[in-house]
């Protein structure tokens, strides 16, 4: 992929960009304030939130505030929001509604199911499989509505996205779940290939701990870069989008500039040689049925 490329397009025929700031643990009105600025000033298009962030409406009020003052409307920028767990099935239209009325737009670019499982059952629990297909049904209404321009899932095992592939009608846009060169999604990844869904990376930086991988260091060492930079190339070089958050106005700035270097064939091999499935984020998918 070449450096100049910024979005791709969905299967919904909306383009994403391939970098976006995510803002999960930017709880208040003043954190959101400042890297969305710091975002907007270095080229960030993309906002990624969800319902159990407890951020919507802060972040909608900060984008009504920051995009005049970039000179932007709302339709410049790509907002992404997900249904909370607590929300599926019979509550899931709600809880959609709430997003939509939290951020105060009109429409919501994509919007995910965050989680295949729901908050109070069991893993083992065969409602969960009931309660996502009933809250696709209502995802894929609100797509046809228009309040949401393109539908996707968020932590959907290989199992839970080939069941919604061969029961949906409105097939998802996306997938977002961890990834980075320690956890390198290749099953994932290819099924979302073959079902023309992108997969698009979260923890891409392992919460921080990848930025002290003596590998990572020596890559970005040698390409003259900062072991964030190394790393969200990384994805974006194969197509995933990536969502770094930091509260940090020149963190988010750092990193931003991801799309003026290329890493060698022989730099990327040594990052996917990192892949051993070490998961930084605790929360496991698997078990739910």
């Amino acid at each position: 992929m070449q450096s100049t490329v910024r979005e791709v397009a969905l299967n919904s025929g909306t383009q994403i960009p391939l970098l976006g700031l995510g803002t999960y643990k930017l709880h208040t009105y003043g954190e959101l304030y400042k890297s969305l600025s710091a975002a907007l000033d270095a080229g960030y298009r993309a906002f990624d939130t969800a319902a159990a962030y407890g951020n919507e409406g802060h972040l909608g009020q900060v984008l009504r505030e920051l995009l005049p003052k970039h000179g932007l409307v709302r339709s410049d920028v790509f907002l992404i929001s997900k249904l909370g767990p607590e929300d599926h099935g019979p509550r899931a239209k709600e809880g959609c509604l709430r997003s939509l009325q939290q951020l105060g737009c009109e429409y919501i670019d994509l919007y995910l199911v965050h989680w295949p499982g729901v908050v109070g059952l069991e893993p083992t629990d065969p409602l969960h499989a009931k309660y996502r297909s009933q809250t696709w049904a209502i995802l894929e209404e609100l797509y046809d509505s228009g309040k949401f321009k393109a539908i996707g899932v968020s932590n959907y095992t290989a199992r839970h996205l080939l069941e919604l592939r061969d029961s949906c009608r409105v097939p998802p846009a996306v997938l977002q779940m961890e990834c980075h060169p320690k956890l390198v999604q290749r099953q994932l990844r290819d099924i979302c290939k073959e079902a023309g869904v992108h997969f698009q990376a979260y923890s891409s930086l392992g919460k921080g701990a990848l930025l002290e991988d003596p590998e990572v260091k020596d890559v970005a060492e040698s390409c003259g870069r900062t072991p964030a930079q190394v790393l969200l190339r990384w994805a974006v070089q194969q197509g995933i989008s990536v969502l770094p958050r930091s509260s940090q106005p020149q963190s988010v700035q750092e990193n931003s500039r991801i799309f003026d270097f290329e890493l060698s064939e022989k730099e990327m091999r040594r990052l996917c040689a990192l892949n051993c499935e070490t998961r930084y984020c605790t929360r496991d998918s698997t078990s739910i049925q």
